[in-house]
């Protein structure tokens, strides 16, 4: 087996890992909220986001890929292929191994945010700070506070106004399916400009943002209304609780729509590097840009699910139960407040985390029924591990750089 072929394998090897963590951990963005509020079981949330984050990655993930993650390296330290060789392998295992840890601790972390540490690390040893982008790299630590914030806003509101519109009401149950039209319709405004503008291929589409809301409106309009048909024929009326049974239809789809993206935009994280060492062993060297083979989008989905299958539970249950408790009222909440911050935030170039989002939205519904809702013990030791992925990652990324150079002199 030639020296190539090694490097190859390991490579794959890293990439699947990699994937392995961002499904383990990353799942709970998605499918947390909906089985904390029992709309699904485990077993479905499994199943379901397993299916949607391959579907998202080799339907909707990027066919390009950035050599380096957010801009916060200058590329020019990869003109030197043996040293770029040396920077992915310790970046892919440095992120790899912090999101690891995360899961076994059961605390979701941005594994978009573990790659750019992991990166920093990389950058300082081959080229030095003078070519980290700190300004760029601010923007990453700045989300840790806009983020949150403005998901728990969102989150804290719209839970206010369906309780003030529907569960204080007389009749909970023949209010919400009166205005499910309307919640339908929000969701599915957030939805079609998230696909529109967040997803690789929605990017690729390049739909401006007059018909972008055009599209996004009229196809409110009409799902609105066929959803609201929809559920007066198959939702009955089993009790008094039965808004919440709107609800539960109304929120798994917008699990299903969470799952779906994550497997478009973070599949990069892990396929990225990997597509980074396959053209460097193939080709000899990259570019700014590395086009990504439709097997390897194919490989880090499966990778994705493997993680979902065997380990996504653990962050899962602290995301959908630990913090607050969920009904399906709130886990639509939280649904709709994170994935409209990540529209948003990204409409305005912030480099915000599904993560982070995902947290403070669960958190703005735990504080609309008081402090004593929210598991403050518990926020206080995500905060943690999220303040901590950078520099953890970048120090491991740091060591294993120096490792591997040692070994390849």
């Amino acid at each position: 087996m030639t020296e190539n072929y090694l490097i190859l394998i390991i490579g794959y090897v890293l990439g699947f890992y990699m994937a392995w963590n961002i499904g383990a951990n990353d799942v709970a963005n998605s499918m947390a909220s909906a089985v904390g509020a029992k709309a699904i079981t485990i077993r479905q949330a499994v199943f379901i986001a397993g299916i949607l984050n391959v579907v998202g990655a080799v339907f909707i993930g990027s066919h390009v890929t950035n050599t380096i993650r957010k801009g916060i390296i200058s590329t020019e330290i990869l003109g030197d292929p043996q040293l770029a060789l040396i920077g992915a392998f310790s970046a892919l295992l440095a992120a790899a191994l912090w999101v690891s840890f995360a899961t076994w601790k059961s605390l979701p972390v941005s594994t978009t945010h573990s790659i750019v540490g992991s990166m920093v690390g990389f950058g300082i040893m081959a080229g030095g700070p003078s070519v980290i982008n700190w300004t760029r790299l601010g923007g990453v630590v700045l989300s840790w506070v806009i983020s949150p914030i403005f998901s728990l806003l969102i989150a804290y509101c719209l839970f206010k106004a369906i309780i003030r519109l529907i569960l204080s009401r007389q009749d909970p149950f023949a209010r919400a399916l009166s205005l499910s039209p309307f919640f339908i319709g929000i969701a599915i405004v957030v939805v079609v400009l998230s696909f529109l503008f967040k997803t690789p291929l929605g990017k690729g589409l390049a739909i401006g943002m007059p018909a972008a809301w055009l599209i996004a409106i009229s196809s409110a309009a009409l799902l609105g209304f066929a959803g609201m048909n929809a559920l007066a024929r198959f939702v009955g009326r089993t009790d008094s609780n039965g808004a919440e049974e709107i609800f539960r239809r109304i929120q798994i789809g917008t699990s299903c729509y969470v799952a779906l993206a994550q497997g478009a935009n973070d599949v990069a994280n892990a396929i990225g590097p990997l597509a980074v060492i396959y053209f460097l062993v193939k080709t000899g060297g990259v570019g700014a840009t590395v086009p990504v083979p439709f097997f390897l989008l194919f490989f880090g989905g499966i990778g994705i699910a493997c993680g979902i299958s065997m380990a996504g539970y653990r962050v899962m249950d602290t995301l959908g139960s630990k913090i607050t408790t969920l009904t399906n009222t709130r886990g639509f909440c939280v649904d709709f407040a994170a994935a409209t911050t990540v529209l948003v935030a990204s409409k305005l170039g912030l480099p915000v985390s599904t993560t982070h989002a995902a947290v403070g939205g669960v958190m703005g519904v735990g504080l609309a029924h008081g402090l004593e809702a929210v598991n403050f013990r518990i926020i206080a030791k995500i905060m943690l591990y999220w303040v901590l992925t950078v520099p953890a990652a970048a120090v491991t990324s740091m060591v294993l750089f120096k490792i591997l150079q040692w070994m390849l002199q």
